[in-house]
C-alpha cells in the first residue's frame, strides 16, 4: 500500500526561515507604531510582507518568544511593547547574516564582479551560503526591483546606477521632476501618507539615524520621496521616481555610511524633510518646490563628492530673493 505522501514546506515556511520574517516584520511594527495592545491581521501582515500566512503566523510566535507581541487564545497576537521598545530588541539568528549576504552580492554586482545572470547553486558556492540564504537574499532583490527570476533557471540581475556621473545625472533628474510634481494641478495631500513619513521621519530622529540598518534608512527616505510625488496625481512622475530609486539603491547604499560626519548630515535631511511636509501642509506649494530643488540638489552634491558644487548650492533658492530656479 503506497505511503501517503507529506507536503515539504517551501523556503519561506522552513524554521531556518523564521528569524528572517520575523525581523521584517519586527520593521514592519516599529514603521507602523502601534499602541500596546493593537491587534495584528496575519493576513493583513502576510500581504504586506509579500509571504503566506504560515511563515507569519510562525514569526509572530518567534516574536512572542522575545516578548515583542502577546496572545490570546482564539484572539490572536498583540503588540506588548511600545515602538521605542521594539526598535532596540535583537533578534537572534537569521537578520544580521542575511543582512551581510545581501550587501556582499550588492557590492559585488555594483563592481562589476557578479554576472548579469546567475544560478542559486553558483551563488551558494561563491558565498558559501545554505540555499535558504541564497533564496531569502534573492527574494528581498526581488521584491526591491534589482532582479527577476529567468523563464528557466536561474536569476538576472536588472541595471544599476554604477558610476558617479550616473548619479549625478539620477540627482539631476529628480530636481527636474520632484519640484515640478509639487506644482501639479492635481497635487493632493496624502493625510495617511503625510502621517506616516512623518512619523517615520521623527522615528529617525529619535535613534533610528544611529540604529537602523543602511537599508533601512534607505527605504525611509525613498519612501518619503515617493508619498510627495504620488501626491502629484500624475502616474508618470511617480513612476520614473520609483525606477530612478530602484537604480540608485545600490550605489546610495556606499553613501549612506556610518560616520559622524554621514549622521549629521542625515539629522540635516530629516529636518528638511519635515520642513517640507509642513511648507506643503501649510499650502506653501510655490516654496515648498523651490526647497525641494534646494535640498535635491545639496544632497546630490555631498553623494557624488561634489564639493564645489555643493558650497555654491548653500545658498537660499527662495523666489523671494530673485535667484533663478528652473523646474
Amino acid at each position: 500500500m503506497p505511503r501517503p505522501s507529506v507536503a515539504r514546506p517551501n523556503a519561506e515556511e522552513s524554521a531556518a526561515a523564521v528569524p528572517a520574517v520575523a525581523a521584517r516584520l519586527l520593521d514592519a511594527l516599529c514603521r507602523a507604531d502601534h499602541p500596546i495592545g493593537r491587534r495584528l491581521t496575519e493576513q493583513a501582515l502576510a500581504d504586506a510582507l509579500g509571504v503566506s500566512r504560515s511563515p507569519v503566523h510562525k514569526a509572530m510566535s518567534f516574536l512572542e518568544g522575545l516578548g515583542a507581541l502577546s496572545s490570546i487564545p482564539n484572539r490572536g497576537f498583540f503588540v506588548a511593547q511600545p515602538s521605542a521598545k521594539l526598535r532596540r530588541l535583537r533578534l537572534p539568528d537569521g537578520a544580521e547574516s542575511d543582512e551581510a549576504a545581501y550587501m556582499n552580492l550588492a557590492e559585488d554586482r555594483l563592481a562589476g564582479a557578479l554576472p548579469a545572470e546567475s544560478t542559486e547553486s553558483a551563488l551558494m558556492q561563491r558565498y558559501r551560503l545554505t540555499r535558504l540564504q541564497v533564496q531569502r537574499v534573492l527574494n528581498r532583490m526581488a521584491r526591491e526591483g534589482m532582479v527577476e527570476r529567468k523563464a528557466g533557471r536561474g536569476w538576472m540581475f536588472r541595471p544599476l546606477l554604477g558610476s558617479v556621473e550616473s548619479h549625478r545625472e539620477s540627482y539631476r533628474f529628480r530636481m527636474i521632476i520632484e519640484p515640478a510634481a509639487l506644482l501639479e494641478p492635481t497635487f493632493r495631500i496624502d493625510k495617511v501618507g503625510f502621517e506616516r513619513v512623518r512619523s517615520e521621519q521623527l522615528r529617525m530622529l529619535d535613534g533610528g539615524i544611529e540604529k537602523w540598518t543602511t537599508s533601512e534608512r534607505f527605504r525611509a527616505g525613498a519612501e518619503f520621496h515617493e508619498t510627495l510625488v504620488g501626491c502629484s496625481g500624475n502616474r508618470f512622475l511617480i513612476d520614473a521616481l520609483r525606477n530612478v530609486n530602484r537604480l540608485r539603491r545600490v550605489i546610495e547604499y556606499r553613501t549612506h555610511g556610518n560616520s559622524a560626519q554621514d549622521r549629521a548630515r542625515l539629522y540635516r535631511q530629516c529636518e528638511e524633510h519635515l520642513q517640507l511636509l509642513d511648507l506643503v501642509e501649510a499650502g506653501e506649494r510655490i516654496e515648498a518646490s523651490y526647497a525641494m530643488r534646494r535640498h535635491l540638489d545639496v544632497v546630490g552634491s555631498v553623494k557624488t563628492g561634489d564639493a564645489q558644487r555643493h558650497a555654491s548650492a548653500r545658498a537660499p533658492a527662495r523666489p523671494d530673493r530673485g535667484i533663478e530656479v528652473h523646474l
